[in-house]
């Protein structure tokens, strides 16, 4: 099931959430998801509510029996493609790890 945007934006508006979009390449979307320790899939599933498997398809995975789409658009270019996050929750939720381990 394809959710409109607009419908989108009405449980945004709704719910008080403002989500940013963020534009990068699909190459650097993968370093991103290939630095994460152990177990950072499972944590950023546990604290977004969603599964797994929606969060690996946010990084490029493609198995929707099991997960869902969570605002992922990749477009033909340089670097593997350009990807448009309409959604940077799962993102920003692996920068924030990323950034954590770094203080280790």
């Amino acid at each position: 099931m394809r959710i409109q945007l607009s419908t989108i934006n009405q449980i945004i508006n709704h719910k008080n959430i403002t989500l940013m979009t963020k534009t990068i390449t699909f190459n650097e979307l993968r370093r991103i998801k290939d630095s994460l320790p152990d177990g950072s899939m499972h944590r950023i599933a546990d604290e977004l509510n969603v599964t797994t498997q929606t969060v690996r398809n946010y990084f490029g995975g493609s198995n929707y029996s099991f997960g869902k789409n969570c605002g992922l658009h990749i477009e033909p270019g340089p670097d593997g493609g350009i990807v448009v996050l309409d959604n940077t929750q799962i993102y920003d939720m692996a920068i924030r790890i990323l950034e954590e381990e770094n203080k280790k």
